[in-house]
């Protein structure tokens, strides 16, 4: 059986839709880095997650080729996450998704090392002739947060989001939101084939004690 990280580590990936507060360990991802809105037809950030796949994958059947990984076991490739931010905005304007930067991330097992992940972005230019150079290796420390499953379309994230802040402040957080811990987006649903009403997505924010 293929270890699959929603399932083994369901605190970070399978909340409840309640909003709860939870500590993320240091990770390293799959990253690539860009701007607009996310809806666009053949725009920056779709191109951005075919990227991410591709690596994403060379990594995962690397088993069957001459480069072998220490450590190795078989996995179910981690669920896309983005995080998201608007220059001069504190919060996320729905309205203005051209204005949306982004890194968009596919979580790496632990035994990938940076070598393993220099390795996959030659192996697939080789063999998809086609330019990676915007993939990166991205080391994220997410710490302390308060977070909660979202169902339904990603527009209608505000409402799950006043939730969040609401129990945050209860709890005697505060949002710590800033250039280096920025809002986090966990997607467990494909929108392709979801309708919006059923999307499930993990929201995370970064919080601090007040």
């Amino acid at each position: 059986m293929a270890f699959d990280y929603k399932k083994e580590y369901k605190e970070f990936y399978m909340p409840k839709d309640k909003p709860s507060i939870v500590t993320v360990p240091r990770m390293n991802f799959i990253a690539v880095r860009g701007q607009g809105d996310p809806n666009a037809q053949d725009g920056e950030y779709k191109q951005a997650i075919g990227l991410l796949y591709a690596i994403a994958f060379t990594i995962k059947m690397s088993k069957k080729g001459d480069h072998q990984i220490d450590g190795y076991f078989d996995y179910v490739v981690p669920p896309l996450e983005g995080f998201w931010w608007q220059d001069g905005v504190s919060s996320i304007d729905y309205a203005h998704k051209e204005n949306f930067r982004w890194i968009s991330v596919i979580r790496l097992p632990d035994f990938v090392t940076k070598a393993d992940f220099d390795w996959s972005i030659k192996e697939a230019t080789h063999k998809k002739k086609t330019d990676f150079s915007k993939v990166e290796w991205f080391t994220y420390d997410e710490g302390l947060c308060v977070q909660c499953m979202h169902i339904g379309s990603y527009d209608n994230e505000p409402a799950t989001v006043k939730l969040m802040h609401e129990y945050m402040e209860a709890q005697g957080y505060a949002l710590d939101v800033t250039d280096e811990r920025m809002h986090h987006e966990i997607y467990l649903s494909d929108a392709r084939r979801v309708a919006p009403e059923k999307l499930r997505t993990v929201i995370r924010h970064p919080i601090k004690t007040v």
